[in-house]
């Protein structure tokens, strides 16, 4: 399962997004520091519109959607990298992750303390940035005296990662993401070895208040995160954690009325949730039963017999065919029986690459 950490100073809302991304209040929301002290851990569904049409074809009310768990871990300081505050705590949960949501503070409220006494989120995205760039730092000077040793005896594999090293190295002394520096794909293949907080998908949470909804675009602060974005190729979602939050308490279809009265077409948090999934280039294949509906993870480009093994690993080893209809062509169609009428179902083999929204069906013998 996907794991997204989402981290931040202390006081940006983190918690609070934390509680309306998992529908809970299982997350302490305090005025102070330090107020997530054990990173909280919540298993959130990807929001998939497919999901209950596809139900309704094959008349079944089970629902399983595709799943990511976000940890809500504790707010970073200055000095992190040093200890300070839960500093080692703090960067030892990040290397648990697969990917880093970072909230961005981009709304003034002077009843809402700032660990730094001034909102600047720049500085704060800065401030991160640093600490981590640090932490990489320690991991890349030990991982380079180490390779240097190696090379002496020969080991080609030193060589390749000296050579990485020192492309990634100047960026981490500047204050910058290792994820910045351009690499060849065998130079990546090197460098996930070296486990790297920096290297880490990034998506930035520009955490505003209610009222900026109405005109994202004209808030400076936001369009200063989503700079950083751009230049970093991560991505920036705009939210209101308060107002999600508080949007966990109201029936589904209240829910929407209100967005609409804020002219916000979507929710902060499904786009969150979405953009945590794909980060890591990942899709979704479906199966449709009387039992259950349910998506299923794999990482795009996976080939069937791989894909089948997801749902148990019999099916992987005594694949014999894929058995598939696209989302779109069976929804037309109205129900699997028209579906293979119109000659729309199709059987794959071993090595077909699945495309996101294949609705399968394996068959297996073992």
């Amino acid at each position: 399962m996907l794991r997204a950490g989402i981290v931040g100073l202390p006081n940006v809302g983190k918690s609070t997004l934390f509680n309306a991304l998992t529908a809970q209040s299982s997350a302490l929301a305090a005025n102070y520091p330090f107020a997530t002290i054990e990173p909280n851990v919540g298993v959130v569904s990807v929001p998939d519109e497919r999901l209950e049409p596809l139900a309704r074809i094959v008349k079944t009310e089970k629902i399983v959607p595709a799943t990511v768990e976000f940890l809500d871990i504790a707010g970073l300081v200055r000095g992190a990298s040093k200890g300070e505050g839960l500093g080692n705590q703090f960067l030892a949960n990040i290397r648990e992750t697969d990917t880093v949501v970072q909230v961005v503070r981009c709304f003034e409220d002077e009843n809402i303390v700032h660990v730094e006494g001034k909102v600047d989120p720049l500085r704060d995205i800065e401030t991160i940035q640093i600490e981590l760039a640090l932490a990489d730092l320690a991991t890349v000077e030990r991982r380079r005296e180490k390779a240097q040793k190696n090379l002496k005896s020969g080991d080609k594999v030193a060589r390749q990662e000296l050579d990485v090293l020192d492309k990634i190295q100047p960026a981490l002394e500047a204050g910058r993401s290792a994820r910045t520096v351009t690499l060849t794909d065998d130079e990546r293949a090197v460098a996930r070895n070296f486990f790297l907080l920096t290297t880490k998908p990034t998506i930035y949470a520009a955490n505003v208040d209610e009222a900026a909804l109405t005109d994202i675009d004209s808030n400076p602060m936001v369009q200063a995160v989503r700079d950083v974005a751009v230049k970093e190729a991560a991505e920036c979602v705009v939210i209101c954690a308060q107002l999600e939050a508080d949007l966990v308490a109201l029936p589904p279809d209240e829910r929407v009325d209100y967005l609409n009265s804020l002219n916000v077409s979507t929710s902060g948090v499904d786009q969150l949730i979405k953009s945590a999934y794909h980060l890591l280039g990942l899709m979704s294949f479906l199966t449709a039963g009387e039992k259950e509906v349910r998506a299923w993870t794999i990482p795009q480009g996976t080939r069937a017999q791989t894909a089948a093994g997801t749902i148990h690993s019999d099916i992987e080893r005594g694949f014999i065919r894929a058995e598939i209809v696209s989302y779109d062509e069976l929804m037309s169609a109205g129900s699997y029986a028209t579906a293979r009428e119109k000659g729309l179902l199709r059987l794959e083999g071993k090595d077909y690459i699945m495309q996101e929204g294949d609705v399968v069906h394996f068959r297996f013998n073992v």
